[in-house]
């Protein structure tokens, strides 16, 4: 049973989101607050703690439940839980961890519905992205165009230096099994890293929906901020790991080794640290006044549990 009634309610400062740990993936188990302690227990009834305060994103695999409790206690400590397919290569639905700002949202919803400033803003993304400034007098469906046509030759000039057979990218969620070992791989990567742009988005109080290069979709934003990071992230650990299992030296299922290809890679860039400030500037390049920056850490605007509430299962 949740152990949450009875306790006074001690209002939680979160950890700030580029102190902690990326993502963890939980499948077969029901997660639970229990003894105050978030765990997962599976079947035959062994926990294991999750340090949920600690970390980014947590993503529940099928054959997974959560309890209300621990919905709330990950929502004060500022956790973004994510609902997403075998192997997490296929997002369902999120929470929101809390802490949103709706000055930030607006900023973001000015910038964007601003013709003049999202292409600003468009044109700051593809500078990050490639290193160098986009080309004048281009519409945003242009650089677009443009940018569509210098990933697909990243992708070809990665598989090249991985030794993949490369023929395009493809995917069809409805068709999984039925893709190729490289398309298999970049979708398990690209999948962990718009889990966890959506935990720095939603963390940092911006709105997943509303984008400026992608538009129509709920994510994408999501989209735009990790096309910043993903080339030199989660594609090449992508191609490493397919030019392994190619090779018959991979160990375990391929999603598996995509995804700690792309925990080792989150650390070593240090890429949580770095999303949240780069959202800013992108935005900023748009010309419109940024809100002012509040305290770090401050715990999300949540109500205090009433009396006699029994954190009871969901």
């Amino acid at each position: 049973m949740s152990q949450l009634s009875g306790q006074p309610f001690v209002p939680l400062r979160p950890i700030p989101l580029k102190e902690r740990s990326g993502i963890v993936f939980l499948q077969y188990g029901q997660v639970d607050v229990i003894d105050g302690a978030f765990v997962l227990v599976d079947e035959r009834g062994a926990r294991v703690q999750i340090p949920v305060g600690g970390l980014a994103c947590l993503m529940l695999e099928p054959g997974t439940r959560i309890t209300h409790a621990a919905v709330m206690l990950a929502a004060r400590v500022g956790c973004l839980l994510v609902w997403v397919g075998e192997g997490g290569v296929r997002l369902y639905a999120a929470g929101q961890p809390g802490g949103a700002r709706a000055d930030r949202l607006l900023w973001q919803a000015q910038a964007a519905l601003d013709e003049g400033a999202r292409l600003k803003v468009v044109r700051a993304m593809y500078a990050l992205r490639f290193g160098e400034e986009a080309p004048a007098r281009r519409s945003v469906d242009q650089l677009r165009g443009i940018e569509g046509a210098r990933v697909r030759g990243l992708y070809r000039a990665l598989a090249k230096l991985h030794g993949v057979v490369w023929e395009a990218r493809r995917y069809d969620p409805d068709a999984w099994d039925d893709a190729d070992v490289p398309n298999r791989c970049l979708s398990a990567a690209t999948a962990c890293l718009y889990g966890l742009c959506e935990a720095a988005v939603l963390a940092a109080g911006y709105a997943p929906a509303i984008g400026f290069l992608h538009r129509g979709k709920p994510l994408s934003f999501v989209y735009d901020i990790a096309d910043l990071f993903k080339f030199e992230t989660v594609v090449p650990a992508a191609f490493a790991v397919a030019a392994r299992v190619e090779r018959g030296k991979g160990e375990g299922p391929l999603e598996r080794q995509v995804r700690i290809a792309c925990r080792d890679v989150f650390r070593r860039t240090n890429l949580l640290e770095r999303i949240i400030p780069t959202i800013g500037d992108v935005i900023a390049a748009s010309g419109l006044t940024p809100p002012p920056e509040a305290p770090e850490g401050q715990p999300p605007a949540l109500p205090t549990p009433v009396s006699g509430d029994d954190g009871h299962r969901g």
